[in-house]
């Protein structure tokens, strides 16, 4: 049908978004509404000997002050992975009597203007003891390391494990060879387009509360919040309407969320607090942040024998929402990808530093796998004197070989991984890089091609998904879902579907999202989970939807059988028909319903992809230009290629940003230095190729009614260690961390010194 699945359909969001017309939360304005600011910690760490409000209340304007007594009776804002047991890491609202990281909350000020606020934010007096500082994972782990947390005497929380690691030990001690690296992951800023904005309103008569911010899932944090501040989840309804950008950042719990709930409860008034761009630098999660020991064994005839990788993961000064997950449960068990490994063991340990909070970022632990490996791969493939491509092939599993269990597990349904690769070394013209490089060296540039082959586990974040349908009053078949778009388009991916399914036009579809009062169940949007659980979810209700006008329609038309068709119940054998909207006009809410699409178990999906990437470095200035990036993704079935395209160019430009210019930078003493787009990069148009080459050869999943594999993280993924391995491979092979920055790039080009030709 037109605009059916499987079609690039224009999104229907867009228009609105283009003429101003979207809702973000610091576009809202409530009657009354007062403005609030966070009074954060300067040190890395410091006992708080003592806090005088009275020169903040005494600024105009200004209405309350809440320190950590205020708040008190209030809980923490909880880690649900608890790792480390007993070794908790509990974080409050306000700073009770120390702070961990430049960044952590003291006040809370609120007042009628935002200057106003700010202004009694920097009048109150605080004094601070300052203490010993350990701001990086070395620092952290040294024998004389200051404790951040004393009740645990060790900053190491915790250490998780995953496969044989007797096994792999003896695989790798056999092997004819063992490629061996320490791999570093930098430090990363989500930096949003949108910073994060709350506003907390609470309703006297009724004891209810409302918190509308941007987010990527309403239930979770009307869950969470509910129990910080000690009330049913029945009497708090959060709203998300647009939301620029969230990365995984944006699933968490923030102190303000219920400091501004708090506030207005106390002063009978809505409550706005708004960061500004270094609250977002300072306190929203970062992501990536470890060190790694890997090795990687091959026999004589360059087979794989074993991979054994142990990694010490910074978790910040807190341990966050899914901080300690996100290197162990969440990436952890896909370190192998989708090669052909007798024996694997991932070692992994949770250290806490005096840094901000550390979580879920674009592919939450995938991303870092693969990169290891692959980083692992092209070095191995040098060292063996093989290329990366047959190396690879070589040891990818075959369609044969599934499905695998990789160890770990996990198990690999289905899949054609060398016919992938094949394809995207097709599409990146492998056979012509030769003439290329030369063209370059001839203009005095040096040249290198990156390839990575990746894997995803994708759809986690539980097994089932809810959607409600109804038809509203003005005739539109409205499905609310309980996921969350960030940007990503779901308002058009899901108005495909669902229309498709009913046989309606598109334009008869509303999504709506965002809303606990509306749909009070889902899981949020993460993982690349949305549409292979919330697209089954709205098929179930739109099936269930037509199953109750059937029986409606037999009643109204007085037959035994009833057929439905493009929106038309037709007696069967006869020509009586009506419609969905007759029946929803002649039957109010007799069509609508709630259907919940579960799996029963996990039931994740496999996207993956080959990405090839080829980079121009000159060598006296060290600046990389990515002249070619190509690849071949199977992502199963695909409901709107275009969303598809627009997810994967967004990833991989967050991928190259990691790999040339993102970097989060502590000082030793815990001083954020790179606080503000001034000294943190971030990719911009001329960072990126100048063209994607993109396409998919995909093998439909057997775990969704649909089909789809996920496709949100996989630019991320890929295209970091394909731009890295390019780098490298344009430095015969010199090996270096992220970011790859002109001035490192540059020293290594100078230390080279040989002449081009001879290379």
């Amino acid at each position: 049908m037109k605009f059916g699945a499987g079609q690039s359909v224009k999104r229907v969001e867009d228009m609105r978004l283009l003429k101003g017309e979207g809702r973000y939360t610091d576009d809202m304005q409530r009657p009354g509404q007062l403005y609030a600011t966070t009074l954060r910690s300067p040190y890395g760490h410091a006992e708080i000997k003592s806090i005088d409000t009275a020169p903040a209340l005494a600024v105009p304007g200004v209405v309350a002050v809440y320190t950590h007594e205020d708040v008190a009776d209030y809980g923490p804002v909880p880690c649900l992975v608890p790792l480390s047991g007993p070794k908790t890491t509990l974080r409050p609202l306000l700073a009770k009597d120390r702070v961990r990281f430049v960044g952590d909350s003291v006040a809370f000020v609120v007042a009628t203007n935002r200057e106003a606020a700010r202004a009694g934010a920097d009048a109150i007096e605080v004094e601070y003891e300052d203490l010993p500082v350990a701001a990086s994972i070395e620092a952290a782990i040294a024998p004389d390391a200051p404790l951040i947390w004393p009740e645990a005497g060790t900053n190491l929380l915790f250490d998780w494990a995953v496969g044989d690691g007797e096994a792999a030990r003896a695989a790798i001690a056999a092997s004819a060879h063992v490629t061996s690296m320490r791999i570093v992951q930098n430090r990363v800023a989500p930096t949003s387009m949108e910073i994060r904005a709350a506003i907390g309103e609470f309703d006297a008569d009724s004891g209810e509360f409302t918190l509308t911010t941007g987010s990527q899932g309403v239930v979770m944090l009307r869950d969470i919040i509910s129990k910080i501040i000690g009330i049913d989840g029945e009497a708090l309804r959060v709203v998300t309407h647009d939301v620029g950008g969230g990365f995984g950042m944006k699933s968490f719990v923030y102190n303000e969320y219920p400091l501004v709930l708090h506030a207005a409860r106390a002063l009978g008034r809505p409550v706005k607090w708004t960061g500004e761009r270094s609250d977002a630098f300072q306190t929203d999660t970062h992501g990536r942040a470890m060190v790694s020991e890997a090795k990687l064994g091959f026999d004589a005839e360059g087979r794989i024998t074993g991979l054994a990788v142990e990694t010490w993961s910074d978790l910040g000064a807190y341990q966050s929402q899914f901080g300690p997950a996100i290197q162990t449960i969440a990436g952890g068990t896909i370190i192998g990808g989708v090669y052909r490994i007798p024996a694997i063991h991932n070692l992994v340990h949770g250290v806490v530093t005096n840094t901000a909070p550390v979580d879920a970022y674009r592919g939450a632990g995938r991303p870092e796998s693969a990169y290891i490996l692959e980083r692992l791969m092209d070095a191995a493939a040098r060292e063996l004197g093989t290329t990366p491509d047959a190396l690879r092939r070589q040891n990818l599993l075959t369609p044969a070989e599934l499905p695998h269990d990789n160890g770990l597990g996990l198990t690999f349904d289905i899949g054609n991984f060398p016919a992938v690769l094949d394809a995207a070394m097709k599409q990146a013209d492998w056979a012509g890089f030769a003439a290329r490089k030369a063209a370059a060296q001839a203009r005095g540039m040096r040249y290198g091609r990156g390839m990575a082959y990746y894997v995803e586990i994708a759809g986690g974040g539980g097994t089932d998904e809810y959607a409600d349908v109804r038809v509203a009053t003005d005739g539109m078949v409205e499905m609310a879902v309980g996921t969350q778009s960030n940007g990503q388009g779901h308002e058009t991916a899901y108005a495909q579907v669902t229309a498709e399914r009913l046989g309606i036009p598109m334009d008869q579809v509303r999504i709506v999202q965002g809303d606990t009062s509306r749909l009070d169940q889902g899981h949020g949007t993460g993982g690349s989970r949305s549409l292979a659980f919330g697209g089954g979810a709205c098929l179930l209700a739109a099936d269930d939807m037509i199953a109750r006008g059937v029986e409606l329609a037999k009643a109204d038309l007085g037959a035994d059988e009833i057929d439905y068709e493009a929106g038309v119940f037709k007696a069967r054998n006869s020509n009586l028909t009506t419609s969905l909207s007759e029946l929803a006009a002649k039957h109010p809410g007799a069509l609508d319903g709630r259907s919940k699409y579960t799996t029963g178990q996990p039931a994740p999906t496999f996207p993956n992809g080959c990405h090839i990437a080829e980079i121009e470095l000159d060598p006296d200035t060290g600046r990389v230009k990515v002249e070619r990036y190509s690849l071949v993704d199977d992502f199963g079935k695909l409901v709107n290629p275009m969303l598809v395209q627009g997810q994967i160019h967004g990833g991989v430009a967050q991928g190259l940003g990691q790999v040339l210019l993102e970097d989060v930078v502590y000082s030793e003493d815990g001083q954020l230095v790179t606080g503000s787009f001034m000294d943190y990069g971030v990719p911009r148009a001329d960072d990126m190729p100048a063209d994607i080459l993109f396409d998919t050869l995909g093998t439909p999943s057997p775990t969704n009614p649909l089909g789809v594999k996920g496709c949100g993280e996989a630019g991320t993924i890929g295209a970091m260690p394909s731009v890295m391995n390019a780098i490298i491979d344009a430095l015969n092979g010199t090996q270096l961390e992220m970011p790859a920055t002109p001035e490192k790039l540059w020293r290594i080009a100078q230390s080279l010194r040989q002449p081009l030709a001879a290379e």
